[in-house]
């Protein structure tokens, strides 16, 4: 056998030729491939991606490149901290394969240019995404368009890759995903009882009101009161606000910020904490916080359960043990720290570990007041030398230190245990913890299931899990079907290009529905827009009702028979003539399917306990005897009445029922055929 020449372009696909076969090979050049996400997957996917031979590829990323990427994501280096993601992973791996042509786009895959015609574009999509949202937002454009998906993800050892195909697989949204964790106002700013509680409190409230913009924060406030949250807690959270902007007028001036760290102090730990003593209520089932001095544990004179801070020592094991049975506060202002598993303890936070990795040992009160006061005085030395506004980084030193020091001393303040500064770190900046063997294995397995969809292999294609089991570090299953109650997937898509400022909801309608005189219900997200009912909204454009490029319009069915018709908004063509009819209907029009029934189990159904027909509405108590009661029409049938008619009646105080048209003067009834 003759040698192999490594250096002509043949020979390069040689192996990938032999492997994937002539017919698939000699496609993947024409193939065009969306990539959304260039982090830990997509670094490793983009590889995969241009040595398989894929000829054009489109990589999407919103990031910027920090530096506790470089230890994973291989195409970046120090010298590319700050810089596009998708920029530098593109011109790193372009020189793998010169035969590739790579777009890559520093841009957010929601924004209304990246619309479902801009989606149509792409023979497929692989996701190597982090975001919940933005992985429903792109489900929802492969679903609209018909475009094979590739869904992955890992967390440690742990990984999936999910192909995706409409009507043929379930999509993301198939099954519902747990919601993310959010904490009540109430809890975060004045009743924590987590280590979490306090970072969130450090680096969501307290950083941004004393060095992000001068926000009004009455806005959150009035929507925690409107959710029923304490309206005493409110109001004095409201004060607060206001007692904030001495504070920030401090760190903002030179003549002032020297004594601002310990202003900040002052307000946030000591008279913020006696302003919530003050309110009895609060502390009836409740261990209350102590007030912290700055003064007293600057100068190792703050005592807990008669002991100086800094010579307590956090317990070995981390748990919170009662101390000589001392119980009470001691004297003005030191006082013990309760934890709140009902036992009274010291928290290791006000301890020193002793030896240790720097960010990995816990600190003592003293420490984390002195690493409070220069992270303070830092960031205000950066907002007198031009910085407009500082946010959380979890890779910027000043934040992250100001950010570990006040969550350490509320929790003290709390008797709640202390977090290092690597575990603040953790939880602050949201990590989940990646392995760069994981998203090797994980990028492989995406490549594998995109060929298989490109090859209409659909029986080979697999969910496929790596886990932490070295018996069996991979496991693969075939794919469900389709939810038939997916609110995603079962919608009927169409592309409807037009000119919004010229067509209106009226039109859009009579068009899509085709002469039908079936009531409809339109939305835009969330937001009605009309209904049988509700009709205002018609003869407006689709501009003025803000349903513009990128955004859907959907159709729904008044009587829920059939599903949703989703009409993805799109600009007129290039070449369309500019006295042209504004709108272009889709062809063929959309036909909806009729919506599955639910299944309902017997067991959560149970019997009536009276007969159908004896349904009287009780009084209540306000009302006059002497006022007559309301009647619906006789002639009407609530088979030809709208859900949203229906509601209003029934709101008005009329029960509308099947069966023999009767009238009982003794009952606030009208039963209608």
């Amino acid at each position: 056998m003759s040698p192999i020449n490594l250096s002509s372009s043949k020979s390069r696909d040689y192996h990938a030729r032999a492997i994937l076969g002539p017919k698939l090979h000699d496609r993947l050049p024409n193939v065009k491939v969306l990539i959304v996400g260039a982090g830990g997957i997509g670094c490793e996917l983009l590889k995969n991606v241009v040595l398989a031979g894929f000829g054009h590829i489109t990589l999407l990323d919103l990031d910027t490149i920090d530096l506790s990427n470089l230890n994973r994501q291989f195409l970046f280096r120090k010298k590319d901290v700050k810089q596009s993601k998708a920029l530098v992973a593109a011109r790193t791996a372009s020189a793998f394969n010169p035969n590739v042509h790579i777009v890559p786009i520093h841009g957010n895959i929601k924004d209304m240019q990246f619309d479902l015609a801009w989606f149509q574009g792409f023979d497929i999509v692989l996701n190597a995404l982090d975001n919940l949202d933005a992985r429903r937002h792109v489900n929802k454009m492969c679903m609209a368009g018909n475009i094979p998906l590739v869904e992955s993800g890992t967390a440690g050892y742990l990984g999936q890759v999910q192909p995706l195909l409409k009507d043929r697989t379930e999509c993301f949204d198939c099954i519902p995903k747990p919601t993310p964790k959010t904490y009540p106002v109430c809890t975060i700013r004045s009743t924590p009882t987590q280590p979490i509680h306090c970072i969130v409190w450090a680096k969501s409230y307290l950083m941004p009101q004393l060095f992000g913009e001068d926000e009004d924060s009455t806005d959150e406030l009035d929507e925690a009161e409107k959710q029923g949250e304490n309206a005493q807690e409110i109001e004095n959270l409201r004060r607060e606000a206001q007692a904030f902007k001495s504070v920030r007028a401090a760190l903002r001036s030179k003549d002032t910020s020297s004594s601002a760290a310990k202003m900040a102090f002052q307000k946030v730990f000591h008279n913020d904490i006696l302003n919530l003593l003050s309110m009895e209520d609060m502390w009836r089932f409740r261990d209350k916080p102590v007030p912290l001095d700055f003064d007293l544990i600057k100068n190792d004179q703050f005592i807990l359960r008669g002991q100086v801070v800094s010579a307590v020592n956090p317990p070995a094991d981390g748990i919170l043990r009662p101390a000589n049975g001392d119980s009470g506060i001691e004297g003005h202002p030191n006082g013990s720290i309760t934890s709140h598993n009902g036992g009274s303890a010291t928290p290791a936070s006000v301890g020193r570990s002793g030896h240790g990795l720097r960010d990995q040992r816990s600190l003592s009160l003293r420490e984390n007041l002195t690493l409070f006061v220069s992270s303070s005085e830092r960031l205000a030395a950066r907002l007198m030398t031009g910085e407009d506004t500082i946010s959380f980084d979890k890779d910027d030193d000043d934040t992250l230190d100001f950010v570990t020091a006040a969550a350490n001393l509320r929790s003290a303040a709390y008797g709640i245990l202390g977090k290092s500064r690597w575990e603040v770190k953790e939880m602050a900046g949201n990590i989940i913890p990646a392995i760069a063997t994981t998203n090797a294995i994980i990028s492989g397995l995406i490549v594998l299931q995109a060929l298989h969809l490109l090859r209409a292999a659909f029986d080979s294609l697999r969910n496929v899990h790596a886990q932490f089991k070295p018996s069996a570090p991979l496991s693969s299953i075939k794919l469900s079907l389709p939810n038939p109650h997916c609110g995603v997937c079962r919608d009927a898509y169409a592309l409807l290009q037009c000119d919004p400022s010229r067509v209106t909801l009226a039109e859009v309608l009579k068009g899509i529905l085709d002469g039908s005189d079936r009531e409809v219900s339109t939305y835009e997200d969330k937001r009605m827009l009309s209904d049988p009912d509700f009709d205002d909204n018609l003869d407006r454009t689709l501009e003025s009702l803000n349903v513009t490029k990128g955004k859907f319009l959907n159709i729904a069915d008044e009587y829920g028979e059939l599903e949703t018709i989703s009409l993805a908004i799109c600009t007129l063509p290039p070449n369309h003539p500019v006295d042209g009819p504004a709108m272009i209907l889709p062809s063929p029009l959309p036909n909806p399917a009729k919506r599955a029934k639910p299944v309902i189990s017997q067991a959560s159904s149970p019997p009536p306990s009276t007969p159908l027909r004896v349904q009287k509405r009780p009084a209540p108590d306000n009302v006059d005897e002497a006022q007559p009661a309301k009647r619906a029409r006789v002639d009407t049938s609530p088979s030809k009445l709208s859900r949203s008619t229906t509601r209003r009646l029934e709101e008005d105080g009329l029960i509308l029922l099947d069966g023999n048209r009767t009238m009982d003067e003794d009952l606030d009834i009208v039963v209608i055929d």
